[in-house]
């Protein structure tokens, strides 16, 4: 139990909690006392060096620093006598000697002059000593020394919050300095944009760079961050409509801080290449014509249209296929980019409107398979536990991720805890920056996870660390897997794996003898045609360890986009009603159809990949895509984009005329995030709320509204007026979030589900006493070796492995129209072992060709030591060179995902030609 301490401050009697300061204190009593390098902020250990807090306490000779000073019983502590007010005075006055001139500098508004004006500081008697003025050399932020009082603040920024130790301290007194790594200009240096220290700078010596010499921020909306599964509460800045950048708030997933896209990402939103207006295909233009579009002037194959056209068009073409091929031949595709509200109106628009189960999103490209495991062994696709729980871990295993690119806040907790002491465990093929924190980096052969796995289960059996209590009480099937593992010692798997038995050893006994170990899954786990089974391994691990249920263990996989989770939740899904509800099973689809009064198909419905197919066949004439891009995105994207040229009717929704809108007979101009209120939930479970920043452009509507269009031409009287109407009705068909409300939501910005009634809390933790599944206990499903669905031969001898970028967000349709994100990574590259460059004779930077048995693409090599020799990896997100073009659409039996993360490739020099969109377009040159 934490002990209290009383005090006396400025004459009043006054309790702390242990460990808590004398500024804290004052704070919650309702008194401010002037600070400048205290951050006042999670994360942030106070420093004491700038002494702008100074106090007096009775019977001490000297003032103290009230953010390090904690008080003790009986303390007397005055904060505004004469001694005390007058110390502080002259510390801000010697500091304000170096600043420039108040309307001269950067930031006039900057909490330092906020803390002048509080002390009554408007100038300096003092002269100033020279410094190092302006870098303008890196795209997002303005450094401008000038302004810095070696506060510190920026170099615990960025140690010991963001953990990325490229800013610190160099020379001495008066010539002390802020310097990045080896004093390089900041755009040349190791940044990755977090922009942590210009969120903690108190001066203005570091600042965004699109509100130097700007007038004000006129608003702050308040809103979460709409890129990652990890949910970043933020605060627009906002000025004459426009969002200029966006600072960090404390919410539960990220305290405070974000990364480069959410803080600087925002500007897409005003790119000129906005759609803005209803746009229906020309007649006479065929959709396979796209090669004919010109690329100053995409938009010429469309005409503009009023929305009553555009909507009735639309409608209409979707409903004579309806009328001639019955509602199998309809599809749609939701987008896990917009809200709850939205994808659970899509999803009921499908089922109730077009009469078909065929709906999905991007989930089958990222986690199907985790879920599809996930819910045959523990009957819940939802995380254990939050990735803020590895403060209480002392052992992480991250395996098949990049939590440093992909979840750049979430790896920002996972350097905090090694910090602290937690050991790291990082099993992938290619190396990553978080390797460098890591106790042990496995880097396996590509596709031989569950032979490591299985290896470690071995031994983990062998040498008796199975928990017996857990399993007794809380498992079945553990003698049937514990037979399975009799032939997996690591001796066994070594070729297959590429690891040392004694390596597997020490990392399997590390993890079984953990107090709480937890682990985390990305899609290098679930993007194989053996997905599910890695993650059953991943599964069984947990579970024979007793490592779920308590604070610090669980069973994570990171979502991918920001609200993916969410639009699982809310059945935007074949296979499931709300709530992973089964829509085969009678009882449940019949209270949905008294519900909804409806009736819905009793079949499920089809997939991503499965529609592509569905579509070649003539099963599918007509599709409405709300914010998803599959011409980029689907697994051999060839084959994808021919799938969309044959449709008899395309509807597509989005902000952009993206790969697929190009495919489109209608385009509806939609609503970007920023524009929007609606609830989104994050990979931690919490359902969190947005709100509308900026008004909409031109002619483009809120997405709820064009869905309602839509559902009134297909007969369906839907009567919301607001999201809020919406979130109501999913509180009434899904029990997991049956407490929460839109007032309780925008009250407290988010709530964790499960969360069954208004006064609960929400439950971070879950699996504490029992799974949900008919018996109550977890099952372990062996899991046997499967090879990848193609591996390399004397065609193509190398692997390719596919993902993201920092910088860049999923197909690059938003983030590639943002000037910030876009200037840092401009360019596609293939990352390459350096071995493999120096074999073509080429050098870094040269162009390669990259071929597989489904296209090829043109791309500038990058040596990257992290790369195993016989692998490349390309990001997706250019459409220049869409890595897609070149990846396997075979899919995993359970959870039915495209295996995009291993093909078959081969790799040539290449003329030094730059690509262009079309390169990606064309067949292979030898196709089989």
């Amino acid at each position: 139990m934490t002990r209290t301490i009383s005090f006396t401050l400025d004459g009043k009697t006054v309790s702390a909690r242990e460990g808590q300061s004398i500024w804290d204190v004052a704070k919650e009593q309702g008194t401010l006392i002037p600070h400048l390098c205290h951050a006042d902020r999670p994360g942030y250990k106070a420093d004491g060096n700038c002494r702008a807090c100074m106090v007096d306490i009775e019977g001490e000779r000297v003032l103290a620093a009230s953010c390090i000073r904690t008080p003790t019983d009986g303390m007397i502590v005055h904060t505004a006598t004469e001694r005390a007010e007058k110390a502080r005075k002259m510390v801000v006055e010697l500091l304000a000697a170096d600043q420039p001139e108040r309307n001269d500098s950067y930031d006039p508004d900057s909490h330092f002059w906020k803390m002048a004006d509080l002390n009554g500081i408007d100038g300096s008697r003092f002269p100033a000593r020279p410094l190092p003025t302006e870098d303008l050399s890196h795209p997002a932020m303005a450094v401008n020394l000038d302004a810095c009082i070696n506060c510190n603040l920026c170099v615990r920024a960025c140690r010991d919050v963001q953990v990325n130790d490229v800013i610190g301290m160099a020379g001495r007194g008066a010539a002390s300095k802020v310097v990045f790594d080896l004093d390089d200009p900041m755009g040349d240096s190791t940044c990755v944009a977090c922009g942590e220290c210009v969120q903690a700078c108190p001066t203005g010596a570091l600042l965004e760079k699109s509100v130097v010499g700007a007038p004000a921020i006129d608003r702050d909306v308040d809103s979460v961050c709409p890129f990652c599964g990890v949910g970043c509460q933020l605060t627009f800045k906002v000025r004459d409509d426009k969002i200029l950048f966006a600072d960090g708030r404390d919410g539960p997933a990220n305290q405070g801080r974000l990364c480069v896209k959410g803080r600087f990402g925002f500007d897409y939103i005003h790119n000129p290449e906005r759609l803005t207006k209803p746009l229906i295909r020309k007649a006479g233009v065929a959709k396979a014509d796209i090669e004919g579009l010109d690329p100053a002037n995409p938009l010429t194959h469309f005409r503009e249209a009023s929305w009553e056209e555009a909507l009735d068009v639309a409608a209409q073409g979707l409903l004579k296929v309806k009328a001639d091929k019955g509602p199998a031949g309809l599809a749609g595709f939701g987008s896990a980019k917009g809200s709850n509200e939205e994808a659970y109106l899509f999803q009921k628009l499908v089922r109730t409107g077009f009469g078909t189960n065929n709906v999905d999103h991007c989930t089958r490209l990222c986690h199907a398979s985790s879920v599809a495991a996930l819910l045959e062994t523990v009957g819940s696709g939802a995380v254990s536990a939050p990735f803020n729980e590895v403060e209480n871990s002392d052992v992480i295993v991250v395996i098949g991720s990049n939590p440093g690119v992909n979840h750049p806040v979430a790896a920002t907790y996972f350097k905090n805890a090694v910090k602290r002491g937690a050991k790291l465990i990082i099993i992938d093929p290619r190396g990553q920056a978080l390797s460098r924190y890591a106790t042990h980096m496995l880097q396996e052969k590509p596709g031989s996870d569950v032979a490591l796995l299985n290896s470690m289960m071995h031994v983990i059996v062998k040498d008796g660390l199975t928990d017996e209590a857990y399993i007794r009480d809380h498992t079945e099937n553990f003698e049937a897997l514990k037979t399975h593992l009799e032939d997996f010692s690591p001796e066994a798997m070594q070729e297959r794996t590429g690891i040392a038995p004694e390596q597997i050893r020490e990392v399997a006994h590390l993890f079984a003898t953990a107090k709480a170990a937890i682990i985390f899954w990305g899609m290098g786990i679930s993007q194989h045609v053996h997905g599910t089974d890695n993650s059953r391994c991943l599964i069984s691990l947990s579970l024979m360890t007793g490592q779920v249920g308590r604070p610090g263990t669980g069973l994570h996989p990171l979502r991918g986009q920001n609200n993916v989770q969410g639009a699982s939740d809310v059945a935007l899904i074949p296979m499931f009603l709300p709530d992973y509800q089964s829509v085969e099973d009678p009882v449940i689809r019949g209270r949905f159809e008294d519900f909804w009064g409806a009736k819905i198909d009793p079949n499920q419905g089809l997939t991503v990949v499965e529609i592509t197919e569905a579509i070649h066949h003539g099963t599918i004439r007509g599709m409405y895509i709300m914010g998803e891009n599959p011409a980029m995105s689907d697994p051999n994207v060839t084959h994808a984009r021919e799938a969309l040229s044959m449709l008899d009717m395309l509807v597509v929704q989005d902000l952009f005329l993206t790969e697929t809108a190009a495919y489109a007979d209608v385009i509806f101009p939609a609503s970007a995030w920023p524009e929007k209120d609606g609830t989104v939930t994050n990979t931690n479970r919490q359902v969190q709320m947005g709100r509308a920043a900026v008004p909409l452009p031109g002619e483009a509507r809120q997405d709820l509204w064009i869905i309602q269009q839509m559902a009134k031409r297909f007969g369906l009287d839907w009567q919301y007026d607001h999201p809020r109407d919406v979130f109501d009705e999913l509180t009434q068909v899904m029990d997991s979030i049956k407490g929460l409300s839109w007032d309780r939501l925008d009250r407290e910005g988010s709530v964790t589900y499960p969360c069954e009634s208004p006064d609960d809390p929400g439950q971070p933790l879950i699996f504490t006493d029992a799974f949900p599944t008919p018996s109550g206990r977890g099952q372990f499903v062996p899991a046997s070796l499967v090879s990848p669905d193609e591996t390399p031969d004397r065609e193509y001898p190398v692997i390719l492995t596919t993902g993201r970028l920092l910088e860049h967000w999923h197909t690059g349709s938003m983030t590639r129209r943002s000037a910030v994100l876009d200037a840092v990574e401009p360019e596609p590259v293939v990352h390459m072992p350096p071995a493999m460059i120096e074999e073509l004779g080429i050098q870094p930077g040269d162009y390669v060709k990259v071929s597989s048995r489904r296209g090829h693409l043109k791309i500038r090599a990058r040596a990257d030591g992290g790369v195993q020799a016989g692998l490349i990896f390309i990001p997706f997100c250019y459409a220049e060179a869409a890595a897609n073009v070149l990846t396997n659409d075979a899919l995993d039996p359970f959870g039915k995902i495209a295996e995009v993360k291993f093909c078959a490739v081969r790799v040539e020099a290449a003329p030094d030609q730059a690509p262009t969109p079309q390169d990606s377009l064309q067949p292979p040159a030898d196709p089989l």
